[in-house]
């Protein structure tokens, strides 16, 4: 086989049935095979929009995600993405075609550095200077996309290195003496964790995105059965533990619930799962659960008191600890905590008041979408208030059914991951939450989704904004918004010009979401009026051969709340009410 040859067989040995990508010259020894595969290859239109497709696929099946461009731009266009998986900890393998072995270094046409350039934002990257090398490379790259902590691997293949012969073939083993991830945790730790669980008086669990990513969700709800323990998540770790769970507290940090913020900080013992105790987690780290005794289970040895002191870490994967500490866990007397915690839910639910002649409210929007899929929907989000509305206002109750990027905060994220949530899970309903400013940023992937019939609803928050930029703007720099406004640019008093009436307003729509999602082929709707959001929302989940596009109109200043201001303490808390006192 040649080099390209050897690539198609190792991807299909691997159980590769889809990828995602985008055709250049030095990948086309690779992509001229793989229409003869049974491996599928996705058209993208920009290969940022591959490796998140990628990244969404992957973060919906748990399987590993795969991308390929080619070199120089192409290749380059991958970073966004691949950073993106490697701050959440998604396994990816990303290939790379690069400019003939000979060339390399002497500024060939679409030559990088591919391997200089993804060194600080993968798990591991590779430039292959022979054809025997392949099959090995190709082996470990999975091996190490997918175990001990996940991350993006990229394989640099140059052309020459496509197309030179090799007797090498796929290897049955890898052979990696330097690279043997703890999965099993600490017996010893284990039990001391247990003890302390037994003789705490106010325990909370906290639990992140590494209790997806080990598909250990279902030993986490088998640890809260036993013990009666509330259990709050990170962002990443929405959909680990049932929400309509009467002991969920939903997501805690710089947006999360009071009630989660306030139990972490009265905690006499944090168990942290498979988290990173990340700064929009903990806020002022000196104050973050302050009398708390702290236990940390992660398979990452790294991340152990990286931020936070712990006491009682235990090095492993979250689904063989939490099975080895099922057997062997009591619960405590917690009564009264349980009691103090109900009070704090009762007191602190998550609210917003949506008037019948008014503007709509985001939040509203996005609880008759869980509602209209009984909460059963693939969900993606770009970044931004968007984002932060459908973390707290969607019912996250299933595990592997919510990506976002959390950790690097990519805007444009949500609907190329969607696209790839809806391959990895063909029979799932997929719902992408945008803002009207983070969704321009990869809004060519709707030509893909329309390419595939895929019937993915995307629901645009519009609020003429860059609505989570504003909102600092707003507590935090006097009402000034400069250069947040998308409606009126050249507008630099802050106050947009929407008044249709107006002849010298711009356009009301600006873009124009509907037309654009007729010019791409998808369906179009706008919304400005509450009673016309249920008969949108049913017809687009009606839609069974294309996307459909929803321009949602709504309050152009409602901001998210409760927010942590940067620097404070997770239970310095403010909302609506306090920022009148600002």
């Amino acid at each position: 086989m040649n080099g390209a040859e050897l690539v198609i067989d190792c991807l299909q040995k691997e159980g590769v049935d889809v990828m995602f990508g985008f055709p250049g010259g030095s990948v086309l020894d690779i992509f001229d095979l793989l229409n003869k595969s049974e491996i599928k290859l996705v058209l993208v239109r920009h290969e940022q929009g591959a490796a998140h497709m990628a990244d969404g696929y992957a973060r919906s099946t748990g399987r590993v995600g795969v991308c390929i461009a080619t070199s120089g731009p192409g290749a380059t266009n991958l970073v966004t993405g691949i950073a993106t998986a490697y701050m959440d900890s998604i396994p990816m393998v990303a290939i790379t075609g690069q400019v003939p072995t000979p060339m390399i270094g002497n500024d060939a046409f679409q030559e990088a550095d591919v391997t200089g350039i993804t060194r600080p934002i993968t798990k591991h990257n590779y430039l292959v200077k022979s054809t025997d090398e392949l099959p090995a490379v190709i082996k470990e790259a999975f091996y190490i996309a997918r175990s001990g902590r996940p991350g993006p691997v990229v394989i640099d293949i140059p052309k020459d290195v496509q197309k030179a012969k090799s007797s090498k073939r796929y290897p049955e083993k890898h052979e990696m003496p330097g690279y043997k991830p703890t999965v099993e945790g600490h017996v010893r730790q284990i039990k001391k964790m247990a003890d302390a669980i037994k003789a705490a008086k106010r325990p909370i669990i906290y639990a992140g995105g590494g209790v997806l990513l080990s598909g250990a969700w279902d030993e986490l709800r088998e640890l809260v059965r036993k013990t009666g323990i509330p259990v709050t998540t990170t962002l990443m770790g929405l959909g680990a533990f049932d929400e309509a769970d009467p002991l969920s507290l939903k997501m805690l940090g710089m947006h999360g619930t009071k009630y989660a913020n306030l139990a972490v900080c009265e905690a006499d013992l944090v168990i942290a799962i498979g988290s990173r105790f990340d700064d929009r987690v903990t806020g002022r780290l000196d104050q973050f659960a302050a009398h708390a005794t702290f236990v940390h289970i992660d398979v990452d040895p790294s991340s152990i008191s990286k931020n936070i002191e712990v006491h009682i870490p235990v090095v492993g994967d979250c689904k063989h600890v939490l099975a080895k500490l099922n057997e062997i866990v009591e619960p405590g007397d917690y009564a009264a905590w349980i009691e103090k915690v109900a009070e704090w839910k009762a007191k602190y639910p998550l609210k917003y008041q949506q008037d019948e002649n008014g503007p709509i409210k985001p939040q509203y929007i996005i609880e008759r979408i869980c509602a209209a899929v009984n909460g059963n929907a693939v969900v993606t989000t770009d970044v931004g208030q968007h984002q932060m509305w459908a973390a707290q206002f969607f019912t996250h109750r299933y595990p592997r059914s919510f990506c976002s990027s959390g950790g690097l905060g990519t805007m444009g994220y949500g609907l190329p991951a969607a696209i790839g949530a809806q391959f990895g899970n063909p029979n799932k309903r997929v719902v992408c939450f945008a803002g009207d400013g983070s969704i321009q940023m990869n809004i060519q992937e709707l030509a893909t989704a329309v390419d595939h019939r895929l019937p993915i609803v995307v629901c645009i928050l519009d609020n003429r904004y860059l609505g989570m930029v504003r909102q600092w703007q707003r507590l935090f720099y006097g009402r000034n918004y400069a250069h947040t406004c998308l409606v009126d640019t050249a507008n630099r008093s802050g106050e947009p010009r929407i008044d249709p009436k107006s002849e010298s307003a711009p356009p009301p729509y600006h873009p124009d979401f509907v037309k654009l999602a007729d010019a791409y082929g998808a369906a179009g709707l706008r919304v400005d009026k509450l009673a016309g959001v249920q008969a949108a929302i049913d017809q687009a989940l009606a839609e069974t051969t294309r996307p459909t596009v929803i321009d949602f109109i709504v309050a152009p200043e409602e901001d998210v709340w409760p927010m942590v201001p940067s620097g404070a303490a997770i239970h310095e808390m403010i909302d609506e009410s306090d920022y009148t006192l600002l």
